[in-house]
């Protein structure tokens, strides 16, 4: 108490400091012209499965970091396995758009493994940053989850069930405003001294960082597709069980296929500088709308 006492913006609660902390990187986030276009639903199949593939990665390290650290009690009181975990929910995802083989076909670029390496080293040589993390990632996604799920949906004309779209689904938060609440009260009891708490807050700047580098990674990965002569929609874009017919998983008449890989690839835009836009667009819209609403 006496040392928090010399520094009283540190008395403050972790999730208050945290939300200080990351601001200004939020700011420029939320005032770029690509959150707009997202919001206008121009995001194509492409980015957005590159995204989800990406953050698949990210969330296997994390989670496997996380349960690596589930008893200890720097991070055990915000420990939501239930309620928050996401791999298995991309796993369904990248299945849908990929095929029963997506495991071999997802990239992962090298500011993805990056991400994916700095949560391992988090998560075995200091779990007390791990907070800053699990906060950054999962309260910003619960936050603005439903609000890109009902754009992607409609932009990218996906089924109304919700397949490709359970990254976004959190069917164990009932609330999720009271389940925020829960989190923060949990988070900001957790234990530390003033040392702690100031790299906390450091690491969930750089966990906003290393979000907006992967982003750039997948802008730089479309665009040299498209320098190396490569088709946009790559081949069998759309291999799931309900669209594509020639893949054993598949149902779908080859009309019907035809029918739903012409219509994505109409929506698609023409030129790279769009695209590239684009891709940045589903960043800024994700940091964002679920930030500000943390």
């Amino acid at each position: 108490t006496s040392v928090l006492l010399l520094c009283p913006s540190m008395s403050k609660d972790l999730s208050e400091l945290m939300k200080e902390a990351t601001k200004e990187v939020h700011e420029q986030a939320e005032n770029t012209p690509f959150m707009k276009n997202f919001q206008k639903g121009q995001v194509s199949l492409q980015e957005f499965k590159l995204v989800t593939a990406s953050l698949y990665f990210i969330y296997s390290a994390l989670e496997e970091e996380i349960e690596r650290n589930k008893d200890n009690p720097v991070y055990a009181p915000v420990y939501f396995p239930m309620e928050l975990h996401r791999k298995a929910a991309l796993e369904k995802d990248l299945e849908y758009f990929y095929g029963s083989n997506w495991r071999e076909e997802i990239p992962c670029p090298e500011a993805t493994q990056k991400y994916a390496d700095r949560l391992h080293y988090v998560g075995r040589n200091h779990p007390e940053l791990l907070v800053a993390h699990a906060y950054t990632r999962y309260l910003g996604d619960l936050s603005g989850g439903q609000v890109l799920k009902k754009i992607a949906q409609k932009a990218l004309q996906l089924p109304s069930t919700g397949e490709g779209l359970a990254f976004f689904t959190f069917d164990g938060v009932s609330n999720a405003t009271k389940f925020k609440q829960l989190y923060r009260s949990r988070m900001n009891a957790l234990e530390m001294d003033l040392d702690t708490k100031k790299r906390v807050l450091e690491e969930a700047k750089k966990a906003f960082l290393l979000n907006i580098r992967v982003f750039e990674a997948l802008q730089e990965l479309v665009s040299k597709d498209q320098e190396n002569g490569y088709p946009v929609q790559p081949k069998a874009e759309l291999r799931t069980r309900n669209i594509n017919k020639s893949y054993e998983h598949g149902p779908a008449s080859g009309k019907e296929s035809e029918r739903t890989n012409r219509r994505h690839t109409d929506m698609m835009p023409t030129t790279p500088l769009m695209r590239w836009i684009l891709a940045l667009s589903f960043l800024a819209t994700t940091v964002a709308v679920g930030l500000f609403a943390m």
